[in-house]
């Protein structure tokens, strides 16, 4: 089958429905501090789902997919027995970032995607911000389309699937972890797993979680990195110099000191 990546999701969740088995889809997103960086889509079916179906994920073609830029790695067999399929997209602009997030589709809807330089007081600085909706309103359902339920007559697998009795809750889940550089500033919905890396986990019962994420770059971080051990190295000079220029004022009193004496004896003996 020919699939987008929204379509991919649909046609391994109904496989993992019917066979009573599970699938985990995991969206990493990796910002570098100039903008650039990387999207990572990884489906994971467990063991159980691969002895029931041989070879589902590999029969998958996602000839769409490739053509959009998205490079598909061979699927990876875990210690468990199970094995995920794994696809990465690089981009470069907040733009392109959202429209590759947007392109991956429900659970994920409505991402935006903002850098923002600082101005006045703020100058040098980068706002960093992500904007989205997590929510699968229509059941599995949501993973289609218009055009692919006109090609084949309505929501696919769809009989097979209600028939099954699964919810997309109990037979997947889907998970969104961001990393933006900078510190973060606001990010009151999701759970920071790592400095400066968020994860959210979108409900798949058709309620929504909304996702906000907003981190702040700031010069020191970069340019000025080096400042504070700088400092710490000069301020140690600093009081060495005045420790060794203290020694050598007070050894030059008591050598003047001696030589004053001296002479004074000297003068003495003389009279």
């Amino acid at each position: 089958m020919t699939a987008r990546l929204p379509r991919l999701v649909l046609a391994v969740a109904a496989v993992v429905a019917l066979a009573g088995c599970r699938l985990d889809v995991d969206v990493a997103v990796v910002m570098q501090p100039d903008g650039t960086g990387t999207v990572t889509v990884a489906a994971t079916a467990d063991a159980e789902l691969l002895e029931r179906v041989p070879g589902v994920l590999d029969g998958l073609r996602l000839d769409d997919a490739v053509a959009r830029g998205w490079v598909v790695a061979e699927p990876v067999a875990g210690a468990d027995g199970g094995a995920t399929l794994t696809l990465t997209h690089d981009f470069h602009s907040d733009v392109e970032l959202a429209n590759l997030l947007n392109s991956i589709g429900p659970p994920l809807t409505g991402v935006q995607v903002a850098r923002t330089p600082g101005t006045g007081d703020t100058e040098g600085h980068m706002s960093n911000g992500v904007l989205a909706t997590l929510q699968l309103a229509d059941g599995f359902a949501a993973f289609s389309d218009s055009d692919l339920n006109a090609a084949v007559g309505g929501v696919p697998f769809g009989d097979e699937i209600a028939a099954s009795g699964l919810t997309p809750d109990q037979a997947m889940s889907f998970t969104l972890r961001v990393e933006l550089p900078g510190e973060v500033v606001s990010a009151p919905t999701g759970t920071e797993i790592s400095p400066g890396v968020i994860e959210w986990r979108a409900p798949l019962d058709g309620s929504a979680a909304d996702v906000t994420f907003t981190t702040v770059q700031r010069p020191a971080e970069t340019a000025n990195a080096w400042a504070g051990p700088l400092s710490t190295v000069a301020l140690i000079a600093l009081v060495a110099w005045v420790v060794v220029a203290a020694a050598f004022i007070a050894f030059v009193v008591l050598a003047r000191r001696k030589k004053q004496r001296r002479r004074d004896h000297a003068l003495r003996n003389l009279r």
